[in-house]
């Protein structure tokens, strides 16, 4: 063994070296970050600071938190500024509730001459020419106008709790967006760790190289795994633009801002209620169940509204009337009163239709309370099992993971393991934080679904 120690002697001298260079060199020129992907230049390329032109200055970052960017999608969500116009259709049908039967008004004559007739009512018997004018009411019977009125509240209501119900799922895709933009940027910040430290191991074989401690090929392929780190950087970049981008046009935004950034950590908090306790929240506060509960009080509104409208209206009327008649030209009042028979339209078919439907949306409320218990179920198992995956990983993973990533690499560096051994224990450590990261996402992505499906409107208590 005592042919070994110069060897060994001459590796260790040479990683000391190098470290000491990594050291005294400057971060950025140590470790370039993985945003410029430009290849080393060859030596006696000549200095660029010369010749390159100022560069323009940096966008500033604009950092949003949660309850910033679902505010935001509150105002500017194109999805719900749509349904807002509920509401205005909503008012303007309480307008033409309120409205009451308009008069009707009729001006006519009779007994106009005709030229060459040999009109004559001296010898006739008909004549002389006479004028009216008249004037209806109809006088609406069966409370008509209050089942118009208690329809249209009863629409109103509804399009608000349509609206909630809207808002509902939006903030739960902006919270879930926010989550992915989140876990998106703890896996580029590990990536790009796991490609600096390898940048390390290339500088420290490079050395051996030169030292002739290690071979060319093995060089070669240190750096070719060097270039998936670099790949793996880029990808997650990648995924980290696409994550920011669909969540700016959750916020309404029409452009992604290119200093766009979210702050805060991931949720992480525990749940004070069972199951049974998440049933009741959701029962009582769901905008989807009370949306449907409102729609039976609708229908039952529009069932005493076609009753109303199968009760017959009275119509009265006063006419006035004037023969022109020289001397005297004598004038007349007429009163009316008319009123359709029910004997063959008594609005049946609509009373029918309105009771059906009374029928179909209590049915739905059935279904829906039904559905909303298996949701709050699976919901709160799939909050049991992500919490005990996330904690699991916490425990027993992490930990080990991080030691032999280390050891492998202390080890490499002497050259007591290899370079396959030291990639295997790199990309488990690297498969073991995704994992945990995309734990860390699930746990929280499980906790707003929670909020979500309890008709929990606003955000995380802080």
């Amino acid at each position: 063994m005592y042919w070994m120690r110069p060897t060994l002697v001459r590796i260790s001298c040479t990683v000391l070296v190098v470290i000491a260079q990594l050291i005294t060199v400057s971060p950025a020129a140590a470790a370039p970050p993985p945003a410029d992907m430009r290849m080393p230049q060859a030596s006696g390329t000549p200095a660029a600071s010369a010749t390159t032109p100022p560069q323009p200055p940096a966008t500033p970052t604009v950092t949003v938190t949660l309850e910033m960017a679902v505010q935001e999608a509150l105002e500017k969500n194109m999805d719900l500024l749509a349904e807002r116009y509920n509401l205005s259709v909503s008012d303007t049908r309480m307008i033409t509730a309120r409205l009451r039967p308009n008069p009707v008004l009729s001006v006519g004559t009779i007994y106009l001459p005709i030229p060459g007739a040999n009109f004559l009512p001296t010898v006739s018997g008909v004549g002389p020419t006479e004028y009216n004018g008249r004037v209806d009411f109809i006088l609406e019977r069966g409370g008509k106008r209050d089942s118009r009125i208690a329809l249209a509240k009863a629409d109103r209501e509804y399009a608000e709790l349509g609206l909630k119900n809207t808002a509902r799922a939006i903030i739960l895709n902006v919270q879930s967006a926010f989550v992915d933009v989140q876990v998106a940027k703890e896996n580029l910040k590990l990536a790009q760790d796991s490609y600096h430290a390898f940048q390390v191991i290339v500088a420290v074989s490079s050395a051996r190289v030169d030292a002739g401690d290690l071979a060319q090929v093995e060089l070669s392929r240190i750096r070719i795994a060097s270039l998936q780190f670099q790949n793996a950087v880029q990808q997650t970049q990648l995924q980290l633009r696409q994550a920011k981008s669909k969540l700016q046009l959750l916020m309404g935004r029409t452009a992604p801002m290119d200093g766009f950034d979210v702050g805060g950590g991931i949720r992480r908090e525990s749940l004070d209620q069972d199951a049974a306790q998440l049933r009741t929240l959701a029962q009582e506060r769901r905008p989807d169940l009370k949306g449907l509960e409102a729609a039976q009080v609708r229908s039952q509104a529009d069932m005493r509204l076609q009753i109303a409208q199968g009760k017959v209206d009275y119509t009265v009327g006063a006419q006035y009337s004037h023969q022109r008649v020289s001397p005297g030209s004598p004038a007349s009042i007429s009163l009316f009163f008319s009123a359709p028979l029910p004997i063959l339209n008594r609005n049946q078919g609509e009373i029918a239709r309105a009771e059906r439907e009374s029928q179909q949306w209590a049915a739905r409320l059935r279904a829906l309370a039904n559905s909303v218990d298996s949701e709050v179920r699976s919901a709160y198992e799939q909050y049991r099992t992500n919490k005990q995956l996330l904690e699991n990983i916490e425990t027993n993973m992490l930990t080990q993971a991080s030691e032999v990533r280390s050891t492998m690499e202390y080890s490499y560096r002497r050259g007591e393991a290899s370079l396959v051994e030291f990639l295997d224990a790199q990309r488990a450590f690297n498969d073991t934080m995704q994992s945990y990261n995309q734990a860390r996402a699930d746990y929280a992505r499980s906790l707003y679904l929670i909020d979500s499906i309890t008709g929990r409107l606003e955000g995380p208590s802080k």
